[in-house]
């Protein structure tokens, strides 16, 4: 990732990197707000002198430049098969069950007062930064600056960039502060809003720390979950077997039942074992991500718990499934098989095509997320065509012989 973004800075014209009057302007007029969220000017000079943009990040809009090709985040850009690797199931879970067993009494205590489960929090760490292995590349003051001067979310970015100068103003050393493209800081990634609502002194020292304090890092991803409604002693999802000649649109979150009617329509839990009453009363959707080219889950309420902490259904499955494998569950049964990622552009024309023809009603982001591929399999109902859930050029180009363009 570092290598991409410095290439991309590369590519970039000379003029673009030069001293950026207009950018020192944009800050001074941020000083009134970061001024009212209680940092001192002098804070405020030291955080922002000679910052200049970083043109090299991802999701940027620049002035007089054409619009450039996104590396994009992982989650989004992916297929399932190249995201949820075997291999880098295998490294993890060993990884994470050696500190598993390092940390017991912590994790107990976690779970004892939050009601997350230790290989849940463990699974974040190691996605997030591979348990502490992964140096988070960037500064993220001159991130967060950036974003708000020109990214595509500026109103998001504004507040967790404020919210970072507070943080600096509240004694978080400047090297720490290394972030994520997206802003996010620490062992498990946490945006600077969020560190305020849920980050926790866990190790009893004084102070917060979830850049080098494991039992601070894990226990405030824990209260961030449990803050985000986690269902204490309740799982996440089951891996299933789905039906022969099953209709992938019915794998839509608003398609509620109970555990109990899922498998007596013939839905197999994957890897077999006795289920309690209480687990065959919850209530659960079906999710296949990779439309009919993969595995497909029943999911319960703490999935969306973990999709709330980020917001892409291969992450949860990721998370989740590494959390499985650390507490000595079995590898995916049914196995991920290729398919093809269309390109952002591909993908928004489909997504616009699909809200032309009212059958899309979310955001227009070039993403193959959920309702995107529900909103897809209603179109190939409509028209005869194979029923698959998974945007294809074929079906951008039905849709195009349709209307002519």
């Amino acid at each position: 990732m570092v290598l991409v973004l410095a290439l991309a800075a590369l590519m970039l014209p000379r003029a673009s990197l030069a001293a950026d009057p207009a950018f020192q302007t944009f800050l001074e007029i941020l000083w009134h707000d970061a001024q009212a969220n209680g940092v001192s000017r002098a804070t405020f000079d030291e955080a922002v002198r000679g910052l200049e943009p970083d043109y090299s990040l991802p999701d940027l809009i620049i002035p007089g430049q054409p619009e450039r090709s996104e590396p994009g985040q992982a989650e989004f850009v992916q297929t399932p098969a190249n995201y949820l690797k075997e291999t880098s199931f295998t490294r993890l879970a060993a990884q994470g069950k050696k500190l598993a067993e390092q940390h017991r009494a912590t994790l107990t205590k976690i779970e004892q007062k939050f009601g997350v489960p230790g290989n849940i929090v463990l699974a974040i760490w190691g996605r997030e930064t591979s348990y502490g292995g992964y140096r988070l590349p960037l500064d993220a003051i001159r991130t967060l600056a950036t974003q708000t001067y020109i990214g595509r979310r500026k109103d998001v970015f504004r507040v967790e960039f404020l919210t970072a100068l507070r943080m600096l103003q509240d004694g978080v050393p400047r090297a720490q502060m290394r972030s994520s493209w997206g802003g996010a800081l620490g062992l498990t990634q946490f945006l600077p809003s969020e560190f305020y609502k849920y980050a926790i002194d866990f190790d009893g020292d004084g102070k917060i720390d979830i850049w080098t304090s494991v039992p601070d890092a894990l226990a405030s991803a824990a209260k961030q979950l449990a803050g985000k409604g986690w269902q204490r002693g309740k799982t996440w999802a089951v891996e299933v077997r789905v039906p022969a000649n099953i209709d992938c649109t019915i794998a839509d979150p608003d398609n509620l039942k109970s555990l109990q009617e899922w498998l007596r329509a013939g839905y197999i839990p994957a890897h077999g074992g006795i289920m309690s009453p209480q687990q065959l009363a919850e209530s659960a959707s079906l999710l296949m991500p990779a439309g009919t080219y993969g595995s497909a889950f029943l999911v319960f309420k703490n999935y969306y718990v973990i999709k709330d902490y980020n917001f892409s259904d291969l992450y949860v499955l990721f998370v989740g499934h590494l959390a499985d494998r650390i507490a000595g569950e079995q590898p995916f049964r049914v196995s991920w098989q290729p398919v093809v990622q269309l390109h952002t552009k591909q993908l928004e024309e489909i997504q616009r095509r699909l809200s032309a023809l009212g059958l899309y009603k979310d955001k227009i982001d070039g993403k193959a997320g959920m309702r995107t591929r529900l909103a897809l399999g209603a179109y190939q109902k409509a028209n005869g065509l194979k029923l698959d859930c998974w945007p294809t050029i074929a079906v951008l180009s039905h849709m195009q012989s349709k209307t002519g363009n």
